[in-house]
């Protein structure tokens, strides 16, 4: 169990689920705080999430093994190294993903009837770095679509309002994705695999980094003003800002040696404090719609 979860790196589910919660409070806010069974709603869209998030980084781990065998940053993963067979990994995924979709059948018939399909959009994120310059947005939408299922998972139906929240998570995901790819750069060259640092070079990546990650904000400036949201909301923004400004501190074209305390610890803390202050706006404004 303990190599599984150091496999998927399980801790990281952090990166999305409070997006996703978002999403589910602000569809519980939309329909007036009249949401009866709203504690089995959020204990079911946690499941769907977890699992479909083990079944797509077991996947891509397994999809991975050769190259990650090559790259000294990553010839320890535990496929590589022989800690985890490929056979247990493929039923592990198996596993996860029967479990993605009986949550999702309990979510509702329209999150049953999409299932299949995100999770198709996960498992495909892992073939693109062999062919697209761009798999950074790809894995991006793959958190994005996180909070706009949850908000099908509480109302049944999409409202295009939260697709605001879908946007900042793709630029913010896709951000700190291509920080991360920077330390990769020769063995991307050295590979033939794509990536916007071996496209573009790693001072002009962390400058698009930087772009996308000013689009995320400005994406969730628009979903305040959708949802017509309090103070609270705007601060939250403002935390993100800041920790954002901090996070691009971290990284140099010619120093990378802190890219994992901005990719790890920086973004872990830009979406629990997000979910911190647009909860309490939520929760502390409850008034009927």
């Amino acid at each position: 169990m303990r190599l599984t979860l150091e496999m998927i790196k399980f801790e990281h589910s952090v990166f999305a689920l409070p997006f996703a919660l978002t999403g589910a409070l602000l569809a519980w806010r939309d329909a007036g705080f009249d949401i009866a069974d709203l504690r089995y709603r959020l204990i079911w869209i946690v499941v769907a999430m977890v699992s479909a998030r083990s079944a797509a980084m077991t996947f891509n781990r397994i999809l991975d093994a050769g190259i990650d065998s090559r790259n000294l940053r990553t010839a320890n993963r535990h496929l590589p190294a022989g800690h985890l067979s490929e056979a247990f990994a493929w039923g592990f995924t198996t596993l996860a993903a029967v479990i993605f979709l009986w949550a999702a059948r309990e979510l509702g018939q329209l999150c049953l009837v999409l299932a299949p399909l995100a999770l198709g959009t996960l498992f495909f994120y892992s073939f693109c770095k062999r062919f697209s310059t761009y798999s950074h947005l790809v894995l991006g939408f793959c958190l994005g679509i996180a909070p706009a299922a949850a908000w099908i998972a509480v109302r049944g139906t999409l409202d295009p309002r939260i697709l605001w929240l879908t946007l900042a998570v793709t630029l913010w995901t896709a951000g700190f994705d291509v920080i991360y790819a920077c330390q990769d750069y020769a063995f991307d060259v050295a590979e033939g695999l794509f990536s916007i640092p071996r496209r573009f070079g790693i001072s002009r990546a962390l400058w698009l980094a930087r772009i996308f990650h000013i689009s995320m904000v400005a994406a969730l400036i628009a979903l305040v003003i959708s949802f017509h949201l309090g103070v609270l909301s705007f601060i939250g923004i403002l935390a993100v800002a800041a920790l954002l400004i901090y996070e691009h501190g971290l990284v140099k074209p010619d120093d990378l040696s802190r890219v994992n305390a901005a990719f790890f610890t920086v973004n872990g803390y830009v979406s629990v404090l997000f979910f911190i202050f647009w909860a309490a706006d939520i929760l502390l404004h409850r008034v009927p719609a």
